[in-house]
This record gives structure tokens, sequence and C-alpha cells, in this order.
């Protein structure tokens, strides 16, 4: 199946609703943006009128579409949004893993036991850290 054509985006035109609420999106007037009726979302045209962004207060997580004509198309927008997630991830995870393995060949003790336990911690949280940006991207 091939990917349908992308649609400028009209300003003074209803359409339903890219969330799935089963909303309309009505134009705001004297902007370039629509607001739902129903989920109370407001979207702005981007892309010279060919894309559709969501407002957010969690600027990661902005979501954007495609329109084709009959439905939306939503627009994977690839890594550079989670750059920062996944640097960290990749500079401190491998550190935090060599620090364990360093410090547990050194000593054996309570206290070093208790910090190989939050290190460990430190790194399964950076990986569910990545994990939930990367599932957030489509």
């Amino acid at each position: 199946m091939q990917p349908q054509k992308v649609q400028k985006i009209e300003l003074t035109t209803s359409y339903p609703c890219p969330c799935r609420r089963r909303g309309q999106i009505v134009p705001i007037a004297l902007t370039e943006a629509f607001g739902c009726e129903r989920c109370q979302q407001i979207f702005v045209v981007e892309e010279g009128g060919y894309s559709l962004e969501q407002l957010s207060t969690s600027y990661p997580y902005k979501r954007a579409w495609h329109w084709t004509g009959h439905q939306w198309s939503a627009v994977n927008r690839g890594l550079g949004e989670n750059y920062l997630t996944l640097a960290m991830t990749f500079v401190l995870a491998p550190l935090l893993l060599l620090w364990l393995t360093l410090a547990l060949q050194v000593s054996l003790e309570p206290q070093m036991i208790l910090w190989s336990v939050v290190t460990l911690m430190l790194v399964v949280i950076l990986v569910v850290m990545v994990w939930l940006a990367l599932r957030r991207r489509s």
C-alpha cells in the first residue's frame, strides 16, 4: 500500500481531531492554529502549512501529523527530539557499569554493595528513560 499524498492544511477548514477522540479541530481566529472542541488541545500549523503540531507543555513529547485528505498521518520525527536522553544514556550507563565492576572487584563490604545497588538502579532508570522516549516518538 502506497502512502497517501500529503495535502496542505487550510486555515479556514475544520478537520477531525488527530488525537482520535472524535472531536473536531476548528480554526482559531487571527492565528495559524486550531483548537479541538472535545479534547481542548491546541494545534499549530508548521512546515509551510503541511504539518500540524500539538502544543504541549512537555517539549520532548510534541506530536505532529500530516493531512492526507481523509485522515491524519503521524510524522515520525527521528532521534533528534530525544538527543539529550540518548546522549545521557549512552555516556552515563557505560560509565556507571564500569564503576560497578571496578568497585565490586576491589571490595565486597556492605557499604560497597549498597552503592552497587544504587548504581544498578541508576542504570535501570536511564534505560527506562530511553525506552519511554523512543516509545513516544510515534
